[in-house]
């Protein structure tokens, strides 16, 4: 009989489960407990396309040294403004206010990665870009968005959920809605259809 790999998420991302989950993907969800802010710090010279993906393959070849044989997912998003300033997850919500203030009228990258690590080591991976175009909005406006959606989005790279009311923040969005909801998982599925970990 074949055994086919298993696959961990390496990641405590509601939005990612649930995708995973709503197309079917039988896996372990397991958080890397990465540090981040050391591995940005350490990394603050790469651009915000290869951040992500370094901070991806970090969090995937972590777990992937700790369970050998399996396929571990790990990814990472991130916002860069059109000044090439990054955006993190904020850190309350006077820093929500000022990111949604910074974002205000602009258009923004969202960069969203994917790697699988097996065995310690990146075999597979996928960087995609979302271009972000945000409405002006009114201080009003934030106050109540925040009302409504704060501590929600406090894990939140952007300070929205497009699934949610975060939608009112754009005029415009391009690319991939999986790529904004937080990962490009059709090409995630792909690969995983090629290792068998789904059906082909």
């Amino acid at each position: 009989m074949s055994v086919f790999p298993t696959l961990i998420l390496a990641s405590q991302s509601a939005s990612r489960r649930a995708m995973l989950t709503d197309a079917g993907v039988p896996f372990t969800p397991m958080a890397a407990m990465v540090d981040e802010e050391s591995a940005k710090q350490a990394l603050a010279d790469l651009s915000p396309r290869d951040l992500a993906d370094a901070l991806a393959e970090l969090k995937a070849v972590k777990i992937a040294t700790q369970v050998p044989g399996a396929l571990v997912l790990g990814s990472d998003s991130l916002v860069a403004l059109a000044d090439g300033t990054r955006l993190d997850k904020p850190v309350d919500r006077d820093e929500a206010a000022r990111h949604l203030r910074a974002m205000s009228g602009g258009v923004h990258d969202l960069w969203s990665a994917a790697v699988i690590a097996e065995n310690g080591r990146a075999v597979w991976r996928q960087v995609d870009r979302a271009r972000l175009h945000v409405r002006p909005l009114s201080d009003a406006f934030i106050e109540r968005y925040l009302d409504v959606e704060w501590p929600a989005i406090a894990g939140c790279v952007g300070c929205f959920r497009v699934e949610g009311p975060g939608v009112q923040l754009f005029n415009r969005v391009e690319g991939s809605h999986f790529t904004i909801l937080g990962m490009p998982l059709l090409p995630v599925l792909g690969y995983l259809r090629e290792r068998k970990v789904m059906a082909a």
